[in-house]
Formats: C-alpha cells, sequence, structure tokens
C-alpha cells in the first residue's frame, strides 16, 4: 500500500476501509517492501482493519511474491512497482491512481484490470510523472477522492 512518492500512496484510512469491506471468507494479505515504513503502514493496516496477515517480500523471492499476486482473487495496489509485478504475471489488479493518471502509459495491462481513481475534475491533476513529497496543494483529493463501495452481492468495489 506504500510507494516512494507519498502523492501515489493511497491514504491508510482508505486501505482500512477497502480492506472491512471484503467478503469475510477472503483472506487478506499485505505484501510490503523490506523497509521499517512499508512494515509498519502494512501492521496499522491491519490491525485498524482487523484482518489480514502481513508478508514482507524480503521473506520471499521475487518469483514467490509474483506468484502469490498471480494466484490472487484481487491484488488491490497503488501506481507502484506492485501494479507492474501484476501486470507482469497478468494477475488480476485494480490500481489506484491519485496524484498520476493512466494516460501516463502505466496502468494494468490485463484487459480486465481495472483503474480507480477520483471522479473530481481536478486542475492539479496530474500533478507530475511520478508524484511528489507531499501534496503540492496541500488538500490531496485525488486521493481522498477515491471511495470504497460495497456491493451487493458483499464484495466491494471502488468508485470512480
Amino acid at each position: 500500500p506504500s510507494s516512494v512518492w507519498y502523492t501515489k500512496q493511497w491514504p491508510e484510512q482508505k486501505w482500512v476501509e477497502l480492506v472491512r469491506s471484503l467478503p469475510p471468507e477472503q483472506h487478506v494479505f499485505y505484501i510490503g517492501a523490506p523497509t521499517p515504513g512499508d512494515y509498519s503502514m502494512c501492521e496499522r493496516i491491519s490491525r485498524a482493519s482487523g484482518r489480514g496477515e502481513v508478508v514482507i517480500e524480503e521473506l520471499l523471492s521475487p518469483l514467490a511474491s509474483a506468484a502469490l499476486m498471480e494466484g490472487a482473487v484481487m491484488n488491490y495496489v497503488n501506481d507502484s512497482a506492485p501494479l507492474h509485478i501484476a501486470s507482469a504475471m497478468n494477475a488480476p489488479v485494480t490500481a489506484v491512481f491519485c496524484s498520476t493518471v493512466p494516460a501516463f502509459g502505466f496502468g494494468p495491462l490485463r484487459a480486465n484490470g481495472r483503474v480507480v481513481e477520483t471522479s473530481e475534475e481536478l486542475d492539479c491533476r496530474p500533478c507530475g510523472l511520478h508524484g511528489y513529497k507531499a501534496c503540492p496543494k496541500g488538500h490531496f483529493k485525488c486521493a481522498w477522492g477515491v471511495e470504497v463501495v460495497p456491493d451487493s452481492a458483499g464484495s466491494s468495489r471502488m468508485a470512480n
């Protein structure tokens, strides 16, 4: 759920909402990079949602990480490295775009891959090719505007 670029990260509270909206029979894994910030973010989301197991990439080989993603019912990712891994494996993926846009050419490659982003027209979006350490406008509406909506089947989708 993290990224080197803060403005490419969907806020932690949104990840918690998403995890809570998933069917209880679905297993939830958080795959984080072996950095203290990544690990602690995964831990906080897991604790706050009451669900999931944190998996740190250093404990898995790159191929094992890719295989875990390939076998998932759905991979929810930011516009970051896990999106590209899921695409390489033709794995099911829903990509959250905050400050960047799929028009840059980095969206899911899978035919049924999904992109979710704010529906609000923001004159500041995209604010850059790679993102920033903070929102240049100070409001981060591009991330806060992406909503999680439970559907009638008990799973969840993220609304555009």
